[in-house]
Formats: C-alpha cells, structure tokens, sequence
C-alpha cells in the first residue's frame, strides 16, 4: 500500500512471488493509506501486507498494531528512519541500510526479550547477478579499499607512518 516507486517485478519473480498475485495498491494521502491498510488487514484475504507511512501517527500505528495482531498474515509498516526513535506499539521495530558489498545492515530497534545490540548483516546480492558477478564484483569494498590505500601512498607517502607513535 502505497510505494514510494514501482515495485521490480523481475526482482520479485526471481525470489519466487508471481506478479499476478500480487495486489498494488495506489494511496497517495495518509488517509488512503490508513484506510486500504486496515481493510486489508480485516480482510484476511493476503499472504502479506506492506504498508508505507512516513508520517503516521504513534495513536494510528497503535490501532494497526491492534488490528495486525488478529491477522493471519505479517503485517509490516515502513516509516522512515527519523521514526526510530519514537514511541511505537509495534512489538518488532527493525531499520535496514545498506552496507558494503550488497549486505543489508538490520538493526534491531524492538524487540520481545532482552535487546541485540550488534547489527545482523545479511548477504543480498540482487537476484540473478550472483552467478554473473565476477569476485572483485562480489566483494567491492575489498578491492577498492585497498587500491584507494595504494593511491594515497603513492601520491603522500609521508602518510606510510602510524598515526600513533610507539611508546
């Protein structure tokens, strides 16, 4: 409900969901959203539900909390990062980014028991591109580190000492 761009239907066909079973829903106010959200919600009728609010409410994510949990099916609800640090009813809070070579970065904000503190990294290379990735391609972050490394002593090599003198 509500994307902020069109869903990648070669993407989704790669990780096995059939386009024809997928419902799109176009909702450009809150008040559309909100609304198609909770009569999808009611309606049991999905596998999934995805829901995008970058300005709701902490009393209308609470009334979607309640209502999700009736739910048959997972009902996520994507805010953008400035909401992590507000309240929320939700029992599962998680902030993804994208970190060095194609790994999602998810940092669990909320959850039931006692707190993570590290960040689950996950390998996400895009559907299809892994087999024709090259190594250097697979890793980036492994090779452009240490060629920017060879550049900056070639051209300074004053900076080859530690930055730390021996004590």
């Amino acid at each position: 409900v509500g994307p902020p761009g069109v869903p990648h239907l070669p993407g989704l066909r790669h990780a096995g969901i059939d386009e024809r079973r997928l419902v799109w829903v176009r909702a450009e106010t809150m008040a559309q959203r909100l609304w198609a959200l909770e009569q999808l919600v009611k309606s049991g009728a999905l596998g999934a539900i995805v829901g995008w609010l970058p300005q709701a409410k902490p009393e209308q994510v609470r009334r979607l909390q309640v209502l999700a949990s009736q739910a048959q099916a997972p009902v996520f609800l994507c805010r953008p990062a400035s909401a992590a640090h507000e309240a929320s009813a939700a029992p599962l809070r998680l902030q993804a980014s994208a970190g060095p070579d194609w790994e999602l970065q998810v940092h669990i904000l909320k959850r039931k028991g006692a707190p993570l503190a590290s960040t689950l990294r996950l390998a996400s290379v895009p559907g299809g591109l892994r087999a024709v990735l090259t190594p250097r391609l697979r890793q980036p972050s492994r090779w452009m580190n240490q060629e920017a490394h060879d550049a900056v002593v070639r051209l300074a090599p004053e900076l080859r000492r530690p930055l730390v003198p021996a004590l």
